[in-house]
């Protein structure tokens, strides 16, 4: 939903890639320095209560996710394997952010901790709804609240709730959770009617081929010709 931010997001970042391109850095090593950032500030920070520190230091490493695919347009190595590993990196972060709250919740508030509990299974089944629809050539690409939704809606409410601003925290991660689970029916139901519309559309060929036609007679063969005297020996 946030996608039309992405152009803004890289002019503002382009500076700071053009330098980038000028060092051996490679875009792996942004993808999986991101994932190693966001990973520890969450688990270390958020589970002890440091909700502020940690929602900021988590967010900082996240906008390096925007960083490693610019890079590696310039530079020229974007491949499929960068891709899978950018992706498969982005759920150890989302894993770590919700997985560290819920560790923080499990002391304080136990409801919460069900409901954080909640937004981390629902949001990894989104991405993972998207990705087997697009293995199997389906179309998924719909939703209310996508990756980079969940994780603005829920760093912000810690973040928030860190400086001391009440119920932004649990107005967050109810709202994220129903978010979430909107956005998994939504793909289902378009994963659904597109199967659907496909078999339907390979169905109609067969349906229109014409009836099978009586094999045509076999042609008759000419009769044979009398065969030619066998040559005589010479006397």
């Amino acid at each position: 939903m946030l996608n039309f931010l992405r152009p803004a997001f890289a002019r503002l970042f382009n500076p700071i890639v053009q330098g980038l391109a000028r060092t051996p850095v490679t875009p792996n090593m942004i993808t999986v320095a991101g994932t190693v950032g966001v990973c520890a500030a969450s688990l270390w920070l958020l589970p002890i209560g440091e909700l502020f520190p940690g929602a900021f230091i988590a967010t900082c490493f996240v906008f390096t996710d925007m960083l490693d695919g610019q890079l590696a347009r310039i530079k020229g190595n974007s491949g499929k394997y960068g891709a899978f590993l950018d992706s498969t990196m982005d759920r150890f972060g989302d894993a770590a952010v919700f997985g560290g709250i819920t560790i923080w919740f499990m002391r304080t508030n136990h409801l919460l901790a069900v409901v954080s509990l909640f937004c981390l299974a629902a949001g990894l089944c989104v991405s993972y709804v998207k990705a087997r629809a697009e293995g199997l050539g389906l179309n998924a690409n719909v939703g209310l609240i996508e990756r980079p939704e969940r994780l603005i809606i829920g760093l912000t409410s810690i973040g928030l709730s860190g400086l001391g601003i009440p119920y932004v925290l649990p107005i967050g991660m109810w709202g994220l959770a129903a978010g979430t689970a909107l956005t998994l029916g939504q793909r289902m139901h378009a994963v659904y009617v597109d199967a659907k519309s496909q078999a339907a559309q390979a169905q109609t060929p067969q349906a229109q081929t014409p009836q099978d036609t009586p094999p045509a007679a076999p042609a008759a063969t000419p009769p044979a010709a009398p065969a030619a005297a066998a040559p005589t020996e010479e006397q």
